[in-house]
């Protein structure tokens, strides 16, 4: 599990096709330490296993499954990523629950300056935004964020300075795709009362 505090921006140096899906080896050399294999570092809010690693570079592979629900597909060599470790026990969450398991892609469909803050519009497929409150927890790229406004297939997000200056939200072009997980208790509360 993960807070969506983003402790770093990685960079992709090598991506190699495998049978079923794709190989990434992303430089970050901050989350290096104390990171061993098995161990699942948020790649842009994916949920992704180490399967190699040096002292700056960790490896990751991901499978078919992945790649078609996550905005992953676009990732290129020189592409940066927010990156998180799993939380460990006692440690704080200044976050929310976040699972690193992307419930699908939203795109940007506008970008406003507001102050300090940069107000962004992302559309998203309708079957999500039943599980989104204003001022509830949002996940875009494994970032946690607030929603300010919720409609039937868009949610607004404000980012403070801090969050442009950690993340790689802010330079993103208007049409670019973002991964996107909804809330877990709405979903819990949605089976429950189907049963």
């Amino acid at each position: 599990m993960f807070s969506g505090i983003i402790e770093t921006l990685g960079l992709i140096k090598k991506i190699t096709p495998l049978e079923s899906g794709f190989q990434y080896i992303i430089y970050a050399p901050k989350v290096i330490f104390g990171t061993k294999i098995g161990d699942s570092i948020a790649t842009d809010g994916i949920c992704l296993t180490v399967v190699k690693k040096t002292w700056t570079t960790f490896t990751v592979e991901a499978m078919k499954e992945t790649i078609e629900r996550t905005a992953l597909k676009l990732w290129k060599v020189g592409s940066k990523v927010n990156l998180e470790r799993a939380l460990a026990t006692g440690q704080r969450n200044g976050g929310h629950q976040v699972m690193g398991h992307v419930d699908a892609t939203g795109f940007l469909k506008a970008k406003r300056e507001e102050g300090i803050a940069t107000v962004m519009t992302f559309e998203v497929p309708m079957t999500l935004t039943k599980y989104m409150i204003e001022k509830g927890s949002i996940a875009v790229d494994g970032v946690s964020l607030t929603l300010n406004r919720v409609t039937s297939h868009t949610f607004d997000v404000w980012l403070i300075p801090h969050t442009k200056e950690v993340t790689q939200l802010a330079t993103k072009a208007i049409g670019d795709p973002f991964n996107i997980e909804v809330d877990m208790i709405g979903k819990y509360i949605e089976k429950l009362k189907g049963q």
